[in-house]
């Protein structure tokens, strides 16, 4: 990875072009939309706007010449830049001049659940656009499987009600990640260790802990999909977060190894519930300080 990241910054073509081809790979294998995304953002932290908006527009002019060659449709490209070149430009220019991950989640967020109220606002039921959205795939599940027409319509309803809340947490992961990605890239290259160091001191503000917490108790009075729901949904990923520094802070004051980290990360992708926990012990951090708790404990009692 390392050496993706040196060849990244050999200059505003190659950068470029592994950000175009992580593009067209992330048709096949989603994960590769994160490594063009993150080379977008590696440029903007390390040499400002000017050159990473330059990587940017040569990549979407790339990509875009080729989907217009293959596919007939060169303007499919414009989703990925406005979906997440232009976020991670825009969120490394906020993590560069801030040198705050936590602030950049912040804004990452606050950045999705404004367009969310802007969603609901103008279309009123999203979950409609997605019911339509997902009826041919209901129409082939109902091929394969006759008996469960009912079922499956049920299935289907109940999953376009959620869809908009998903894809926007999924959105802002997918973001953060390709911001994280790139920071670590960063220090890598210019200050090894540092991105580990930033990550640990991750703390989410009080004023943005608060409005999670208003969004999540008002979902729960409430119950059901909806706009509150996917807010909650999105505000949760920064609290996540906070919850999985909390646990990577405690490991480095206790000198552990790395092994019950990966068991930590498998047991995420075993059981998504557990994510939960991790969030909830994030938004406790924000108010009792866990990690500050900890290192005044001696180091027989950590």
């Amino acid at each position: 990875m390392k050496s993706l990241a040196s060849f990244i910054m050999r200059g505003p073509s190659q950068a470029a072009l592994v950000a175009a081809t992580s593009a067209l790979l992330s048709v096949m294998i989603p994960l590769f939309g994160v490594v063009a995304a993150a080379a977008v953002g590696l440029v903007t932290l390390r040499n400002g706007a000017r050159s990473g908006a330059l990587v940017a527009l040569i990549a979407t002019l790339g990509a875009g010449l080729f989907y217009g060659l293959v596919f007939g449709a060169p303007l499919l490209v414009l989703g990925v830049l406005l979906l997440f070149w232009v976020p991670i430009w825009g969120l490394a220019l906020v993590l560069r001049y801030s040198r705050s991950l936590a602030l950049t989640v912040e804004a990452a967020s606050l950045l999705v659940m404004l367009g969310l109220v802007l969603v609901y606002a103008v279309i009123g039921d999203p979950a409609a656009f997605w019911t339509r959205l997902l009826e041919l795939m209901r129409e082939a599940a109902l091929a394969a499987q006759p008996d469960g027409a009912m079922a499956n319509a049920a299935l289907f309803g109940e999953l376009a009600r959620w869809m908009t809340g998903a894809f926007a947490m999924a959105l802002t992961f997918q973001v953060v990640l390709a911001l994280f990605l790139a920071r670590w890239w960063q220090a890598q290259l210019y200050n090894p260790g540092g991105f580990g160091e930033g990550f640990r001191a991750y703390r989410l503000h009080r004023p943005f802990a608060l409005l999670a917490l208003l969004v999540i108790a008002g979902w729960s009075l409430l119950r059901g999909p909806g706009l509150l729901a996917d807010l909650a949904l999105v505000a949760g990923v920064g609290l996540l977060l906070q919850g999985l520094a909390v646990v990577h802070q405690l490991r480095a004051q206790r000198g552990r190894g790395a092994g019950w980290l990966v068991l930590l990360y498998v047991l995420l992708v075993l059981l998504p519930q557990l994510a939960v926990v991790i969030a909830c012990l994030g938004l406790l951090d924000v108010w009792v300080d866990i990690r500050a708790r900890a290192a005044r404990l001696p180091p027989t009692q950590r």
